[in-house]
């Protein structure tokens, strides 16, 4: 955990903040302005660039990556540079879950892994160049963007604590819980041999 030097008033204001920011549904708003339809009703339904993939159109999937990550890092960046690191690790949590519980969309939201990588990058680069690399090596290997969350999320904590101190320890186990839970349908897909492939349609 980092040192804790923001007013409780201030961690409020950051949380919610990055909360607000995180829960913009990049995806759906990408695929509306492209003409791509309703990402509800394609394919898995889920918000996240994954599945936008799915419709073809690789341009709107890069950007929703680039969106969903960079809101993220914008939030901890922002934080960092008017707050704490304290500010920092709570709004880029705050962003992850705003993106995977949105209000706006009835608190069914995405899955968070570009929300993720986004806000790693931020908060540490090393740490997430790290994740980045074995999402790519895992994806690359075995064509299933799910399993490559899943071997990233759960490899952070433990590349964290060799590389931060510590520091981001509880941030990075309280985001791969989550990930495994918004995974917990994939996951046994995966069990079962019939998930579905990066770039299926």
């Amino acid at each position: 955990m980092p040192l804790i030097e923001t007013s409780a008033g201030l961690l409020a204001v950051w949380a919610l903040a990055g909360y607000l920011l995180g829960s913009i549904p990049f995806g759906m708003i990408v695929a509306r302005l492209m003409g791509l339809g309703n990402l509800r009703e394609i394919g898995s339904g889920n918000i996240g660039a994954t599945n936008v993939l799915r419709t073809g159109n690789k341009k709107a999937a890069a950007l929703t990556l680039l969106f969903d990550a960079g809101k993220g890092a914008v939030i901890v960046l922002l934080a960092r540079a008017m707050a704490a690191e304290d500010a920092a690790q709570l709004a880029g949590l705050a962003a992850f879950l705003g993106h995977c519980f949105p209000v706006w969309l009835k608190f069914k939201g995405g899955k968070g892994v570009a929300t993720y990588f986004g806000l790693m990058i931020a908060l540490s680069p090393l740490v997430g160049l790290i994740a980045g690399t074995l999402w790519l090596v895992t994806a690359a290997v075995s064509r299933y963007s799910s399993l490559a969350a899943l071997v990233a999320a759960g490899w952070a904590p433990i590349v964290v604590i060799g590389l931060t101190g510590g520091q981001l320890f509880l941030l990075t186990i309280l985001l791969a819980i989550v990930i495994y839970i918004r995974h917990a349908a994939n996951i046994g897909r995966l069990r079962r041999g019939n998930e579905t492939k990066i770039g299926q349609k």
